[in-house]
């Protein structure tokens, strides 16, 4: 799902926005892989600290939420994981 691509370097991209460190992101990816991080974070039942983080910055289009739902991306989540990442956006009025 995280890639280097437009969107997919987010976390870099993320990790400029003063204020915002994806330090456990980055240690997610960096022990499991860039999809099985995103996964792992798309399946816990609340958003994480960088989500909360993000949505306090503005910035929840940096989010792992919403590149997931980004068409590209989209195909590489499960069968449930569009509608987690659409229900926190929504619940954090998301209009992106």
């Amino acid at each position: 799902m995280l890639r280097s691509a437009p969107g997919c370097s987010r976390p870099n991209e993320a990790a400029a926005e003063p204020g915002y460190r994806p330090t456990y992101f980055l240690r997610m990816v960096q022990r499991h892989g860039r999809m099985e991080a995103a996964r792992r974070l798309l399946d816990t039942p609340a958003p994480g600290e960088g989500f909360t983080r993000l949505w306090e910055l503005g910035r929840l289009d940096l989010s792992l939420e919403a590149v997931a739902l980004r068409d590209e991306f989209r195909v590489l989540c499960s069968e449930h994981q569009p509608g987690v990442a659409c229900r926190r956006l929504v619940e954090y009025r998301y209009q992106g």
